[in-house]
C-alpha cells in the first residue's frame, strides 16, 4: 500500500512539477511581500487551486482519512482484545446500584449492563465505542466477577 502511494505521488509530481514550482514561487512572494490577513487568504486560495488542479477531491481526502481511521480502530481493537487476555487476572468488577458494572484493569475499562449484548470499551483512556459481547469479552467479564468475589 505504501508503494502505491509513493508511485501516485511520484507520478503526480512528474506530471505537475511546473504548476507546483510556480505555486511555490508565488506563495514565497506572497509570504514575503504581503504582511496582512490577505496573505493567508491568498495562501489558502493557492493551496485549494493546487488540490483542485491535482484532481484530488475532498471526497478522496475524506475517504483516505476514513480508511486510516478504520485501520487504527481495528488495530486498537486487536490490541485491546489481547490486553483483555493478558490482564484478565487483574480485572476488578464494580457493580453500580443502577444495575450497570465497570471492569477496570491498568489499561482497560469495560462498562455495561448485566445481561446486555453490548459493552463500552476504553483502551488507555480512549473510547473504542460499543462492542458486541464476544466470547473473549464474556470470558473477561467472568474472570473479573471471579476476581471481585
Amino acid at each position: 500500500m505504501l508503494d502505491l502511494n509513493l508511485q501516485v505521488w511520484t507520478e503526480f509530481l512528474k506530471q505537475n512539477w511546473l504548476v507546483i514550482v510556480i505555486a511555490l514561487v508565488v506563495l514565497f512572494l506572497i509570504l514575503n511581500l504581503v504582511k496582512t490577513v490577505v496573505k493567508w487568504a491568498l495562501v489558502l486560495v493557492i493551496a485549494a487551486f493546487i488540490i483542485v488542479y491535482s484532481g484530488i477531491s475532498l471526497k478522496d481526502i475524506g475517504d483516505a482519512v476514513g480508511a486510516v481511521k478504520e485501520q487504527a480502530v481495528d488495530i486498537s481493537k486487536t490490541e485491546a482484545l489481547n490486553m483483555m487476555k493478558k490482564e484478565a487476572s487483574e480485572a476488578k468488577l464494580n457493580r453500580n446500584p443502577d444495575g450497570t458494572f465497570t471492569i477496570t484493569t491498568p489499561n482497560l475499562e469495560v462498562s455495561g449492563s448485566e445481561g446486555a449484548d453490548k459493552v463500552k470499551v476504553m483502551f488507555h483512556g480512549v473510547s473504542l465505542g460499543e462492542w458486541k459481547v464476544s466470547d473473549t469479552l464474556e470470558a473477561f467479564i467472568q474472570e473479573a466477577k471471579r476476581n471481585s468475589q
